[in-house]
């Protein structure tokens, strides 16, 4: 009988620890763990460049990676940094674990940010700066961009002529600092003079708008080359149905729209419709590769899970001149890494920016841009 017993009340703890090892198991097994909050704040939407960055930054939510952790949720301010600033306070309320943001301003949401700091959320800005110390920040060297590209401007026009600028979004730290830095490199050149600028928005649509209204005090005789944050594509398009030859179209300096790089292909590689095809456009393009959005997504999860980030990422200066540019085919990854630079007509709009690739977040590349779905 006490052997017997023994046995029993052995057979009992062994069944209470497997019962007991079960029940530690099964929130691991039958329960996923509960995902982080993360809230997308984005300001100015109206261009090609923000509706690119915010599905690549949904794509990347879904990724494989990431859609078991992310749970995204998407708001708009537009150009009010007063409706910013409320949103990034609500969504602190509503337990935010993260926030990435497209900022109005370099200074009006520093309040805001430094509260959201202080309750332990995360804040990532991609593409434009707010100077809070407590935020990361993602980009390219704004001011390299517009430095660079003004010196190929004023070393292809020889150091003189009159050139036109049109700039970006008034009151981001990214207009200012490569508007800032074109002029400063102008400057140099005493024989160079910005006769007319324009307010563009990063949009093709205005940059035809502000264009048109310079033109009607100074014709394309007088200009010698345009230096633009977004529209060279539209430039040059205008020169051409003003009947000005393809070869003699005004070197400009500018964004990675792909009616731009496309553009910039060789006479007669691409053919598209009206002006968004090959002509072998003189031109310098930089890209601020949209999928910074999508890094600044990662970089915020990374963050969460006690990874350490630099404060400051400084993604590397996409620089594309027309004899670089190279066709891709089909958009595929493979493609973006071997540094094809523009995409076929019939696939996107001319105003579509190209510059999507970035090393450190393959996966989403095309289709995220396009559509906002994975890869």
């Amino acid at each position: 009988m006490k052997l017997i017993g023994k046995a029993v009340c052995g057979f009992l703890r062994t069944g209470l620890g497997a019962a007991l090892s079960a029940a530690f198991l099964m929130p691991a097994i039958g329960i996923a763990a509960e995902k982080h909050k993360v809230f997308l704040s984005m300001s100015y939407v109206g261009n090609d460049w923000q509706t690119e960055a915010t599905n690549m930054i949904t794509a990347m939510a879904k990724s494989a990676s990431l859609k078991d952790k992310v749970d995204l949720e998407v708001q708009v301010a537009g150009t009010d940094a007063q409706k910013q600033i409320q949103q990034i306070n609500s969504m602190v309320q509503a337990g935010a674990k993260a926030i990435i943001m497209f900022p109005i301003s370099p200074t009006a949401l520093n309040r805001a940010v430094k509260n959201a700091c202080a309750k332990g959320v995360v804040v990532v800005a991609y593409g434009s700066e707010v100077t809070e110390p407590c935020a990361y920040y993602v980009a390219i060297d704004d001011h390299e961009a517009g430095a660079q590209t003004a010196e190929w401007l004023a070393k292809t026009l020889g150091g003189k002529g009159n050139i036109v600028l049109i700039t970006g979004v008034p009151g981001t730290s990214t207009d200012q600092a490569r508007t800032d830095a074109a002029k400063q490199v102008f400057a140099k050149y005493p024989d160079m003079k910005v006769i007319a600028e324009g307010v563009g928005m990063w949009s093709q649509a205005t940059a035809r708008t502000e264009l048109a209204k310079i033109l009607a005090t100074n014709n394309w005789d007088k200009i010698d080359g345009l230096w633009m944050q977004a529209g060279c594509f539209t430039a040059a398009s205008m020169q051409l149905e003003a009947g000005i030859p393809d070869d003699k179209v005004r070197p400009c300096a500018g964004e990675s729209s792909n009616g731009h790089r496309v553009q910039m292909l060789p006479a007669g590689t691409v053919k598209g419709e009206g002006s968004y095809r090959a002509i072998g456009y003189r031109s310098i393009s930089y890209g601020a590769p949209p999928a910074m959005g999508a890094m600044a997504l990662k970089m915020a999860v990374a963050i969460i899970e006690g990874k350490e980030m630099p404060k400051r990422y400084k993604l590397t200066l996409p620089l594309v001149t027309t004899e670089q540019s190279k066709f891709c085919k089909s958009g595929s990854i493979d493609e973006l890494k071997a540094g094809c630079t523009a995409f076929p007509p019939e696939k996107v709009p001319p105003g579509w920016f190209a510059s999507i690739y970035l090393p450190e977040t393959p996966e989403v590349g095309f289709n995220a841009a396009l559509t906002g779905g994975p890869e």
